[in-house]
């Protein structure tokens, strides 16, 4: 067995939300992310769905970050150098010692720049449009200028088995309503492409599928009255403390501006 069911490369909306998925429909999850993703360069983002005004871009990626942690994501702050196959006769294998050698095992090993390597059954790349991380699996590459992105189907899978493309490194449009988008259906295709059971990620009235003689489907949940309530009034008070203070971070400028300065 792989350290991680699903590793994610990127901690931008695309990367952000394929995990929460994942990680809803209890797959083992991590994102891997040097937790600079481009959309903190936004001054505001006026454009997503939801918010009138807008919203400050920086608070919506900690809030995602926070709602993926709050459903078991685990994070590792640091940048992933290469991705290559498992090979069960090279090291590292997870404490347990249930990968050797004469076990039938696909996945990857994930290695980080400060030389730690981590093990997945799956892969999500979720990064900006430089893949040089998967040089060595044989992918296709679309080059336009000075940016590289993966070849995908319509659904995110790449030519890897167990590898998947999300949002901007996919060729997907440049905007965060279709990186989140596009995550969320990339960790539903997974999810199909995996024996995970899996339905809808969907909380329902108590009754909604048990009041007809069937059974709650997997992904599925159905809740009272009193926890509809409860889970309504911990919304409102996460909200309410997320935006009671201005957010403490500036934008992040273009690194060629900056270095002007």
């Amino acid at each position: 067995m792989t350290d991680q069911d699903v590793l994610v490369v990127g901690g931008g909306l695309a990367g952000l939300t394929a995990a929460l998925f994942t990680a809803r429909a209890d797959l083992d999850t991590r994102v891997v992310s040097t937790g600079e993703p481009i959309l903190r360069r936004n001054a505001h983002l006026e454009n997503f769905p939801g918010f009138p005004a807008g919203v400050n871009p920086r608070l919506l990626l900690d809030s995602t970050r926070e709602q993926a942690e709050r459903n078991g994501v685990a994070f590792t702050d640091d940048r992933v150098e290469r991705v290559a196959p498992l090979d069960a006769e090279d090291p590292p294998y997870p404490e347990d010692g249930d990968l050797g050698p004469d076990d039938e095992v696909s996945g990857f090993t994930v290695t980080l720049d400060d030389g730690d390597a981590l093990t997945a059954t799956y892969v999500v790349a979720a990064s900006w449009s430089d893949p040089s991380y998967l040089d060595e699996l044989d992918l296709s590459m679309v080059q336009r200028g000075s940016k590289r992105f993966v070849g995908v189907d319509d659904l995110g899978r790449t030519e890897v088995d167990g590898l998947y493309a999300a949002g901007r490194l996919a060729k997907q449009y440049h905007q965060a309503v279709v990186a989140a988008g596009h995550g969320a259906q990339v960790a539903i295709t997974l999810l199909e492409d995996s024996e995970q059971p899996f339905y809808h990620d969907w909380v329902v009235p108590e009754g909604y599928f048990t009041g007809r003689d069937r059974e709650v489907p997997p992904g599925c949940e159905e809740i009272d009255e009193a926890e509809r309530r409860r889970r309504e009034d911990e919304a409102r008070a996460a909200i309410r403390e997320s935006v009671a203070d201005p957010h403490p971070d500036e934008p992040t400028m273009h690194p060629s501006v900056a270095d002007e300065k």
